[in-house]
């Protein structure tokens, strides 16, 4: 009984695997391709975001360490008291490609934690996308080692 019951799993499975439902890329959501490729700030916002001009808001919170030990793990928090927060977008202005992570939000808290890669000291900006509007806060991370090899 119990080998039957192996040869029915690996026959589903394999048929699971053979038409694709089991690829990252399909199952994930869409991807911004471009915005994550983007070598320059405003090229990454337009792409992930439709525009590049936001606006300085104070309600807007980044949490993050002043001085950051090591660049490859910088821990990140982002909250947004902004009714209506659309998505909220990571972006560290010295970094190769600057835009780190992007979240949409969908009727939940507008509240991110992250870890990102820093090459060396820099702003962290936080983008938050809402009401068809783009609002921004900053805070600069010292990096002692950078993560992106430098």
């Amino acid at each position: 009984m119990k080998r039957r019951t192996l040869l029915k799993t690996s026959l589903v499975t394999g048929v699971i695997a053979s038409t694709g439902l089991l690829i990252p890329g399909r199952v994930l959501a869409a991807y911004p391709k471009a915005a994550f490729e983007s070598i320059d700030i405003p090229g990454a916002l337009t792409a992930a975001m439709g525009s590049s001009e936001y606006a300085e808001s104070g309600d807007i919170k980044i949490k993050a360490p002043e001085i950051a030990e090591n660049g490859a793990v910088v821990p990140v928090q982002v909250t947004s008291s902004i009714a209506d927060t659309e998505s909220i977008t990571l972006i560290v202005s010295n970094n190769p490609n600057p835009m780190a992570a992007s979240f949409n939000m969908h009727g939940s808290e507008a509240f991110v934690s992250v870890r990102v890669k820093m090459r060396k000291t820099s702003d962290v900006l936080a983008v938050v996308k809402a009401g068809g509007s783009l609002h921004a806060a900053k805070q600069e991370v010292k990096v002692t080692i950078g993560g992106c090899g430098g």
